[in-house]
């Protein structure tokens, strides 16, 4: 079980370093739009809305008439929403979605200027990848749901989440060079998921990719009707709720671990991993079920 206990271990260390007690909980189940965050009045809406039911959490960032920007308010919320109750048994998959014809403008440029200072600039930015980080080391899968433009950190967002479902009216970008900013953070997500020479087109030009485009350099996983989105993003969601979480989240785990690993260490791992994932609980509910040819009855 060496490498379920390692996983483990990495994972809560992560969690750990990321919350930093920068957070308040919030309650499961209930819509948190309203809640008042640290160092805010309660009249302040979150930039964030959330709710939870049959495992499924839906994250949306609710500021449309600022083009759901990731502004440090915004990531600060989007950070609390997905770490709230993060080893929940209870919690399944993530939905990542967004009011109003922009999925995410990317970040509040008014935060960027020379009179915010140095300090404010880098805490933006950190903060920002803390947030991309933690989507990857989240121990359930979070899906991104895109109905419209994303651009710059909102593509990166897009980048980041383990699977991105987009309408056929999407678009990304990543037009910083334009305004004499370089996207370097959405490169490094954009980077390592399309092509080298389809992210620095994008970073090089500023121009956008239709998501027919973005779903052939592997952005997105699927692209499917605006008005079937919603309904092929919760079948997803839902088939993945129905499932063991501690398989889907060791599974998880794992893939991300052998990624970067030469072939021969990331069939040690894996090859490890399979063993481990036998002795879980569910791993020989699953075979039996299958052999007795009845439904599996998973732990959680």
């Amino acid at each position: 079980m060496a490498t379920v206990g390692g996983l483990r271990a990495f994972r809560a260390q992560t969690l750990r370093w990321l919350l930093r007690g920068r957070w308040t909980s919030l309650p499961a189940g209930v819509c948190s739009r309203g809640l008042a965050g640290p160092g805010k009045r309660a009249s302040e809406p979150r930039p964030t809305s959330t709710w939870q039911r049959d495992g499924i959490r839906n994250i949306v960032l609710s500021n449309p008439k600022k083009r759901n920007a990731l502004s440090l308010a915004m990531l600060k919320s989007l950070q609390n929403d997905i770490l709230h109750e993060a080893e929940s048994k209870d919690l399944k998959v993530i939905i990542i979605s967004a009011e109003g014809p922009v999925f995410s403008s990317g970040h509040d440029l008014k935060e960027l200027t020379e009179e915010q200072g140095c300090d404010y600039h880098s805490e933006v930015f950190q903060t920002c990848s803390e947030v991309m980080m933690l989507i990857q080391n989240h121990p359930v899968p979070i899906i991104a749901m895109v109905n419209g433009l994303a651009t710059a950190a909102g593509c990166q967002l897009v980048a980041s989440c383990d699977i991105a479902v987009a309408s056929d009216k999407s678009s990304f970008a990543t037009p910083g060079v334009n305004i004499g900013l370089f996207c370097s953070t959405p490169g490094v997500a954009l980077g390592r998921m399309v092509p080298r020479k389809v992210a620095l087109e994008m970073l090089f030009t500023g121009e956008p990719i239709s998501a027919q485009q973005a779903l052939l350099h592997g952005l997105l996983s699927k692209v499917v009707p605006e008005e079937q989105l919603e309904l092929e993003t919760m079948r997803i969601a839902k088939k993945i709720a129905s499932l063991s979480r501690p398989v889907v989240s060791l599974g998880k785990a794992i893939f991300y671990k052998q990624l970067p690993q030469d072939l021969k260490t990331a069939y040690c791992l894996t090859s490890q991993a399979m063993v481990d994932n036998l002795a879980l609980q569910d791993g020989q509910e699953g075979i039996k079920a299958f052999i007795q040819k009845r439904k599996p009855i998973w732990s959680h």
